[in-house]
């Protein structure tokens, strides 16, 4: 007996379980309940609120991931606020210089404007926001939305494709004698796509 024993002991087998996670997938810094200054070239550009931020640069592309919502607050080199964004989900490809954000995308500056959106990219290297998913332009004067976005990271010019719009009465007029350094929006009435033949476009430049 005592030697089956001694047998059965010998013959016994390590069992180990699979990780749980991937190794890329493991960040390697996670904060909570952030409230930073981020600053570019020596000057502050931005404020960033979000109640975790992971960081992970074994993943390529590396990226910062903001799974419980961003909230940015955006600066002038004088430190007064250009505007704010947020979004229920963002990631930031650091080595890219590229936003995404998605769910529930709100943009406001201080002129009034309201973008809102599902989904928005933010290239730092052309310092311009785009979207290719519905979009809605709200200013003072003029509500717009499309299938397509594109503007400076300022706001102030912008271009919405296949675009349905209202005007307040008499804004037409007004935008004719408005010089061409203000603000500006354009409005771009396209085809539907399955209709190729037709060629003609019309793009309607709007200065508020």
């Amino acid at each position: 007996m005592l030697t089956a024993l001694l047998t059965a002991c010998s013959e016994a087998q390590e069992h180990t379980a699979a990780a749980i996670l991937d190794r890329d997938s493991v960040s390697v810094m996670t904060s909570y309940g952030v409230n930073t200054l981020i600053s570019d070239s020596g000057v502050i550009k931005y404020r960033i609120v979000t109640e975790r931020w992971d960081v992970n640069t074994i993943r390529q592309p590396s990226r910062w991931e903001f799974m419980k919502g961003v909230f940015f607050e955006q600066f002038d080199e004088q430190f007064h606020t250009e505007g704010y964004i947020q979004a229920d989900t963002a990631w930031y490809y650091d080595q890219l210089k590229l936003w995404k954000l998605r769910g529930r995308v709100r943009i406001r500056n201080v002129n009034g404007l309201v973008y809102t959106s599902e989904e928005l990219y933010w290239d730092g290297l052309s310092h311009e926001f785009y979207s290719n998913v519905f979009s809605r332009v709200v200013t003072p004067e003029r509500t717009l939305q499309g299938t397509y976005f594109r503007s400076d990271e300022h706001m102030t010019h912008y271009v919405v494709s296949n675009s349905k719009g209202s005007f307040t009465t008499g804004s037409m007029d007004k935008d004719k004698d408005s010089n061409d350094n203000a603000p500006k929006d354009t409005a771009q009435q396209q085809q539907p796509p399955m209709r190729p033949q037709a060629v003609k476009h019309a793009k309607t430049t709007i200065t508020p």
